[in-house]
Order: C-alpha cells, then sequence, then structure tokens
C-alpha cells in the first residue's frame, strides 16, 4: 500500500470512531422551571432579612468606634505632614540607608 492510502484509512477511521463517540451524548433539554418568579422574590427576601449567615467574625449591623481626637486637630496634622519639606524622604535612597543628620527625618 501506498503512504497516501495508509495515512486515508486511518483518517476515515478516526472520523467513524469519533462519530460513534458523539452519539453517547444526549442533547441539551430545554429549561423546566419548577417554582414561580413570585416563590423566588419571596425567597430573595427572606435571604435578605436574615443578613450574612456565614458571617462569625463581622457581627451585624458595622458600628464605628467614636474617635478621642476632633476632626479639627487631624485635619491639622495631615496639613503640617503634607507641607513637610520631607515628607517622601525614604531612608533607602541614602549611602547605606542612613540618612544624613542635616536632612534630618521630619518625624516626631
Amino acid at each position: 500500500m501506498k503512504t497516501s492510502n495508509i495515512i486515508a484509512a486511518a483518517a476515515l477511521s478516526m472520523l467513524a470512531a469519533a462519530g460513534v463517540r458523539a452519539q453517547g451524548y444526549a442533547p441539551v433539554q430545554p429549561l423546566q422551571a419548577t417554582t414561580s418568579r413570585a416563590d423566588v422574590a419571596a425567597g430573595a427576601d427572606a435571604a435578605a432579612r436574615a443578613g450574612n449567615i456565614y458571617g462569625d467574625v463581622v457581627p451585624w449591623p458595622l458600628r464605628s468606634r467614636p474617635g478621642v481626637r476632633d476632626r479639627a486637630s487631624v485635619r491639622a496634622e495631615a496639613v503640617a505632614a503634607a507641607h513637610a519639606p520631607n515628607q517622601n524622604l525614604d531612608r533607602r535612597a541614602f549611602f547605606n540607608s542612613e540618612v544624613p543628620p542635616q536632612i534630618g527625618t521630619g518625624r516626631p
């Protein structure tokens, strides 16, 4: 036999095997809903009211702790830090990762 005949026979046998295998699968079935839209909406509402049933760390509802400092002092500290001349100072930018004393750290 010639090589082309062997290749053609192998290709046909592979196609036949693929056809036999493909017949074993069932076609896609249409969706048949068993619950009505009203039942689904009622279940969704009940689940939303139940809260997070899987959460075991954070209590519901979330409560924030009151701060001990007033808003004006926090803002004044933030403005002072933003206007500091060496606010972006990084120790890694200097030799041996040491800031020279004439520059200072600008931190209290």
